[in-house]
């Protein structure tokens, strides 16, 4: 077992109440942390620790005194969210991160994860998209914002363990999606605005569907239970400083790792699949008016499988479970 992690270590799961969060809870519970009397998972509800509130976050670290922090709290949102709201991205992103990332450090955490987002990537980078990537060219303007926020939160990171030694990795995840996930009309992503869509389609009859862009964009999707599962083997296995650690394309250290699928699939071709499963018979059309986003964008995993982690759910055996819980959700509710 890796001393970069323990089974007796307390961790705090900041944002464990959302999708990835609730993941990498269930994920460390089956590897073996947070066990009565060995260790403690920590995942205090947005009214029992507003992370907004520094004052508050600092006095609520301070008091407990973590381990191991896994920083996945975070407002996110859907291209029209995020261009409807740029300036509560950009505010609340940074606030959150600087809220719980200094006062980490300060109190002497021993470990901490941040979770990031492919968006921090130029619109047209090389594909596939590796690490070095990051800040060659322009962001994607539907989503910069949050892109920015997430940038600076990297670099937080890596200013702090080149500066101060502090034991900060982050990760940087594709496209996620999961049987929790956002499944709101307007402000979710693009994948559970899909399920919505069809499912309510079919139980309504609907003769056709209308979705946004041309769907010539082609998108890489991560279950969420392989993400957890990443996010787990990094905090295992990832040391930034050991011998064997992955380096960018000039054998410098690298902070940030990418984590994905390595598959990539049309939107157009997703939406059929899940209007598919679904058993959706009506026209599909698209709304040429909305925004596309970025042309292509699929991440290149090579330096995370480098360190021995793979992931393992196809997106169709993923599709199903999230739409067998979307729909059972709905019934419930």
């Amino acid at each position: 077992m890796s001393e970069l992690i323990r089974k007796s270590d307390k961790i705090f799961v900041a944002g464990g109440t959302g999708t990835a969060g609730k993941a990498i809870i269930s994920a460390l519970k089956n590897n073996g942390y947070g066990k009565e009397g060995k260790g403690e998972i920590l995942a205090p509800t947005h009214s029992q620790l507003d992370l907004l509130d520094n004052v508050e976050t600092k006095d609520w670290l301070k008091k407990e005194k973590p381990d191991v922090v896994i920083l996945a709290a975070a407002r996110v949102g859907g291209i029209l969210a995020n261009q409807n709201s740029p300036a509560d991205f950009i505010i609340d992103n940074l606030t959150i991160q600087n809220n719980v990332i200094i006062p980490s450090w300060e109190i002497g955490v021993r470990r901490l994860l941040f979770l990031g987002s492919s968006c921090i990537y130029p619109k047209y980078s090389e594909q596939p998209i590796k690490e070095s990537e990051l800040l060659k060219r322009s962001l994607e303007p539907t989503n910069e914002f949050y892109a920015i926020a997430k940038i600076s939160g990297l670099k937080l990171c890596e200013a702090l363990q080149k500066q101060y030694g502090f034991d900060a990795i982050c990760l940087m995840p594709t496209n996620l999606y999961g049987p929790e996930d956002n499944y709101h009309p307007l402000n979710s992503h693009v994948l559970p605005a899909f399920v919505r869509k069809f499912v309510e389609a079919k139980s309504k009859d609907l003769t056709s569907v209308i979705c946004w862009g041309t769907g010539e964009p082609t998108r890489e999707f991560l279950h969420v239970d392989d993400f957890a599962d990443a996010c787990i083997y990094a905090l295992e296995n990832w040391d930034i400083n050991a011998p064997n650690a992955p380096l960018d394309e000039n054998g410098q250290k690298l902070y940030y790792l990418n984590v994905g699928s390595g598959k990539e699939i049309k939107i157009k071709d997703l939406a059929h699949l899940i209007a598919g499963i679904v058993e959706y018979k009506g026209k599909i059309l698209w709304d040429n008016s909305k925004p596309d986003g970025t042309p292509r964008k699929t991440l290149d995993i090579s330096k995370l499988e480098y360190l021995g982690w793979k992931p393992k759910i196809k997106l169709l055996d993923g599709l199903h479970s999230t739409i067998k819980f979307f729909k059972d959700d709905q019934l419930l509710n």
